[in-house]
């Protein structure tokens, strides 16, 4: 996997030199007004990755839906007030501006370009078929976090109140349009975006690799869904070419300096703040395995080999608990946005579905090693780990849902969105009341405020087709 380092801040101007003396003196060279497809296709990647790895409660609460953290001095978030912060506008605002915007937009002016070789021709086509796999991965996000949102008649800066559409009709269209961005990728005719692309570099094999994953993720989603033919995009993706080893990883790596380092460095360490420490539930969950990723996820401040959660929910004093890892508090610190051992476990619980071939117990314990060495640890202590009879897939107790749903939810650690998207489907594992609210862990979040001010017929229709805009109120796929 080629890792680039470079970080595209803002939108990069590329623009054209005029040919005349007098149009050079006409523009502003500080401030461009041509813009390139492959700036803004960096720019939306950046904004994907960043909101994803943030752990600013304006904008990034899952860590702590997930039970990873809770907070110390202000504990709104972890019992489950989103509200107050206004945080569905933040994430309704950043994935359809920030990132789908952006990509709808990096995609036309790709378009627009004129390639005269076929190797040109052939470049385009990966770069427009790379920014559709990024916009379905933008899409699947908003649809797993809100349910029925804008899809058809979203991003047109004509229609200023657009529909909303069915989840699962927009999972379908996603479904196709990401076997269409598929079938135009051809790493054997063309490269892509080269530097622009802060992930693989350009590397269209890698992209289709991802794209493949993607789906395979998409069907694992929406595995109880039977009119989605889960099954079959399964073993599509699956006989297509998913990530076979860690090397795969689609990894966003940040800089040592601001403000191009991981969100986590900008939000924990370059503000000072003593806001998280690491929650019960999950030290708990580690320390009763053992779990060898506990000084990777966790740091040492209470002593050497001591990991104490703080309560979940609960005011909890910084000092009194263990913290979040310095490793991750690290300016450099890379964000992944997929990987081989979650594709591993999707693989598994596809097994366990009928939906491919092969054993879920060998897929299981090649996910749970992959995670244990990706986190730093070793083979011996992947082996050890796994001969436990609580981990083992053969003696674990519980369905094959709670023993996939524990041990991934484990390996999603400082993935927010992710463990409680899987927390979500398989119900697994149990998770802490909250200490001071007696609401229940949410299952998708409220609509935006604005959009219920501005949007108001779209939003009640929308709120009655769902069955309420509730926390509470389940998705589609979130059968049982």
């Amino acid at each position: 996997m080629k890792t680039k380092k470079y970080i595209v801040l803002g939108l990069i101007a590329a623009s054209a030199i005029s040919c005349t003396k007098l149009e050079d003196l006409n523009k502003d060279k500080k401030n461009p007004t041509e813009v390139s497809g492959n700036a803004i296709f960096s720019n939306a990647l950046k904004n994907l990755c960043d909101q994803e790895a943030s752990t600013n409660v304006n904008r990034n609460v899952f860590r702590l839906f997930s039970q990873y953290w809770t907070e110390t001095t202000y504990t709104d978030e972890s019992n489950y007030n989103i509200t107050t912060r206004s945080i569905p506008d933040y994430a309704w605002r950043t994935w359809y501006r920030d990132v789908l915007m952006d990509l709808k937009e990096a995609n036309r002016l790709i378009m627009e370009e004129s390639p005269v070789t076929a190797a040109d021709q052939a470049n385009q086509a990966n770069r427009s078929a790379i920014t559709e796999v990024l916009s379905v991965y933008a899409y699947q996000h908003l649809v797993d976090l809100f349910g029925n949102v804008p899809y058809d008649e979203a991003l047109n800066i004509d229609n200023v109140l657009p529909a909303y559409e069915d989840a699962q009709s927009i999972y379908s269209k996603l479904f196709a349009r990401l076997d269409a961005a598929i079938a135009k990728l051809n790493p054997s005719l063309g490269d892509s975006f080269e530097d622009a692309d802060l992930m693989y570099g350009g590397d269209v094999a890698m992209w289709k690799k991802f794209a493949y994953s993607l789906k395979l993720k998409m069907a694992v989603n929406v595995g109880d869904v039977a009119a989605l033919n889960p099954a079959t995009a399964a073993a599509d993706a699956v006989a297509g070419g998913v990530f076979t080893s860690s090397a795969d990883n689609a990894v966003m790596n940040y800089l040592g300096s601001q403000p191009n380092t991981n969100p986590v460095y900008v939000d924990l360490v370059a503000s000072g703040r003593n806001d998280f420490v690491v929650a019960n539930t999950i030290v708990d969950i580690m320390n009763t395995l053992n779990d060898p990723r506990r000084d990777d996820y966790f740091a040492e401040n209470l002593g050497a080999g001591t990991f104490t959660g703080g309560i979940y929910g609960a005011s909890n004093s910084f000092s009194s608990y263990s913290h979040v890892a310095d490793a991750l508090q690290d300016p450099t610190a890379p964000m992944h946005l997929m990987d081989y051992a979650e594709v591993l476990f999707y693989q598994a619980e596809a097994v366990e579905r009928g939906f491919i071939g092969g054993s879920a117990d060998l897929l299981y314990a090649e996910a749970v090693a992959t995670s244990i060495l990706d986190w730093g640890g070793t083979a011996g202590e992947a082996a050890t780990y796994l001969a436990q009879a609580d981990v083992a897939y053969a003696t674990a107790p519980g369905t094959w849902q709670e023993k996939i749903g524990k041990q991934a939810w484990l390996a999603y650690y400082n993935r927010g969105f992710l463990g409680w998207t899987t927390w979500r489907r398989l119900d697994a594992p149990a998770m802490n009341p909250a200490a001071l609210t007696t609401d229940p862990l949410p299952v998708r979040f409220t609509y935006a405020v604005n959009e219920q001010t501005l949007n108001g017929a779209n939003y009640t229709s929308a709120a009655a087709a769902i069955g309420g805009d509730l926390q509470t109120t389940k998705l589609f796929w979130d059968k049982y």
